[in-house]
């Protein structure tokens, strides 16, 4: 990477469901509103999972015509949206060159709502009433291509799936096209549409979702009473482009977007290493590509999604990178780039508290592959206004830490971090930094 070409965040859009722009999902996240209910999307009779975190009141026609609502998924429809708010936002229409103006758009599992309607076709009618929109509908580059066919992106234009962490690697891959030299400006973000009876059977059988059927004591990270996420949808979008482009345009800045990385675990399909070891390698290496250190980071914006095994390794990771409050581990970290052991990857001092941290999932559930998106908007709010958003339902917290519970905290804010975690062992974290010129 070029680390002369500093990347900066000029807009951003959301549909999430605390609100479908990014004005009321804030305001929901920082009044500690509560996005989860039960399931309207589907019958749930026969399904242990009841609830859900569903977006409320969403109209695709705002956003699309009459035929393209007709002929795509619901995750691209949030997609388009979110993207067209950050655009809007931005004011970057017309004022970049089309080969370096790139879209990088992250989803977990595409579309699953067609995929389950048109299967369902085949089944009862036959494979002629199948439609032949069936492919472009389903297949996980579509929020990226529409994307780039609404506003001219001729640059790349693909999608990032990295099961839950895909929409903080696609705001990360796309930081490092700017930073190659690829793109001068990208859209990027990460969206999800999987409140269907496929997708919530197939958790719940897995063990990964929660069973309770109270709205307000469903979705736990990081309490010691947490039995599984509550699954969520939604999209959010960011437009990114180097310093010198958006102060050449005189846009607003709202922050840098200063480091990234990811690793995998190497350790299972789906249950993440127990120690948290890559986990916090990837933390620690975000925050030195940033040209930071651990006592530079104010907040932590978490994966916390309120899994047993999930929660337990990223705290961790956290714990290895920054310390408890009450001491730090024993040992020293290996650099993530080097591979070498030593000093600027142990913790804090025992004598700090380190930084603070919320889970954003026990207001908006796990958006999967969107969940990125909300979180680093978060991030990015708490920066630019010096509120950090509670974590909902944290009654008895499982770990030493500052956790903030129950609601928002006033707090300066001038590096966070949102961290993200998949299946297949995936791990990313992303930093952002106050900007400052």
């Amino acid at each position: 990477m070029n680390q002369n070409r500093r990347v900066v965040v000029t807009g951003m859009g959301a549909v999430t469901p605390l609100g479908n722009n990014v004005a009321d999902t804030w305001n929901g996240l920082r009044t500690g509103k509560n996005g989860i209910d039960h399931i309207t999307l589907f019958d749930t009779e026969k399904f242990k999972a009841k609830l859900a975190a569903e977006v409320r009141r969403f109209d695709p026609g705002q956003y699309l015509e009459v035929n393209d609502v007709l002929r795509t998924d619901r995750y691209t429809q949030f997609a388009v949206a979110s993207a067209q708010q950050a655009v809007d936002e931005s004011g970057i229409a017309g004022k970049v060159d089309p080969d370096r103006f790139s879209v990088l758009f992250g989803t977990g599992i595409g579309g699953i709502n067609t995929f389950e309607t048109e299967h369902t076709k085949l089944l009862e009618k036959g494979p002629r009433r199948v439609s032949p929109l069936f492919i472009p509908m389903m297949i996980s580059n579509m929020a990226a291509g529409m994307i780039a066919i609404r506003h001219d992106c001729r640059g790349t234009a693909m999608p990032i799936v990295t099961a839950c962490a895909s929409g903080s690697n696609a705001i990360g891959e796309a930081m490092r096209l700017i930073r190659h030299g690829y793109a001068d400006a990208v859209i990027t973000g990460g969206t999800e549409a999987a409140v269907t009876p496929s997708a919530v059977a197939g958790f719940v059988n897995m063990q990964a979702l929660s069973t309770s059927d109270d709205p307000n004591a469903a979705s736990l990270p990081f309490d010691s009473r947490r039995g599984g996420f509550v699954i969520g949808e939604g999209g959010g979008a960011l437009v990114i482009e180097t310093e010198s482009h958006a102060l050449a345009r005189g846009a607003e800045i709202y922050a840098e977007l200063a480091g990234w990385a990811n690793n995998n675990d190497a350790h299972h399909v789906t249950d993440p290493d127990p120690e948290g070891r890559k986990a916090a390698q990837c933390i620690a290496s975000s925050i030195r590509r940033a040209g930071l250190t651990p006592a530079d980071v104010d907040h932590i914006n978490a994966h916390g999604t309120g899994t047993k095994l999930g929660d337990s390794a990223e705290m961790a990771a956290i714990g290895a990178v920054f310390g408890k409050r009450n001491g730090c581990p024993d040992g020293e970290m290996t650099d993530p780039d080097t591979g070498q052991r030593g000093e600027p990857y142990s913790c804090k001092t025992p004598s700090s508290a380190g930084p603070t941290i919320s889970s954003t999932k026990g207001a908006t559930g796990h958006i999967m592959g969107g969940g990125g998106l909300t979180e680093s908007i978060a991030c990015i709010k708490a920066i630019n206004t010096g509120v950090v958003p509670p974590t909902l339902n944290l009654e008895d917290p499982e770990g030493d830490f500052d956790f903030v519970a129950g609601e928002s905290r006033r707090q300066q804010v001038k590096v966070a971090i949102n961290t993200a975690f998949g299946f297949g062992g995936q791990n990313a974290s992303l930093v952002f930094r106050r900007y400052e010129g």
